[in-house]
């Protein structure tokens, strides 16, 4: 099944949006606690999306794996970087993981225009 990171990234912001519609309160929590942890702190913030992309992956999670995949070629990953963090995330997560880790690189690879 070919899927396409950059659509999937585009309808998770667009039922993001109905979702803090419906639990206001909730999801300005979520904002907030999203903004401190990407906060400037002893990590830059291309190491955290690296690993937000690894938990992605070990959650299985489409959309995490869009949105991270995205800020983290943003913040300037390089692909090795991100294959180095992939080898990681599959060590720890086995034969699912390499599953998602392939996923990923589909997803860095999308919006990296390759």
């Amino acid at each position: 099944m070919a899927k396409d990171f950059p659509e999937i990234f585009d309808d998770m912001n667009s039922t993001i949006g109905e979702l803090r519609e419906a639990l206001p309160e909730t999801m300005a929590g979520f904002a907030r606690m999203g903004v401190a942890a990407k906060s400037s702190g002893a990590l830059d913030a291309k190491t955290k999306e690296l690993i937000a992309v690894a938990i992605g992956v070990s959650g299985r999670c489409d959309a995490c794996i869009a949105s991270h995949s995205k800020a983290a070629f943003d913040h300037g990953a390089s692909r090795e970087e991100f294959l180095d963090m992939l080898s990681m995330a599959i060590y720890m997560g086995g034969g699912p993981s390499a599953a998602y880790g392939a996923q990923a690189l589909k997803a860095y690879n999308q919006f990296a225009g390759k």
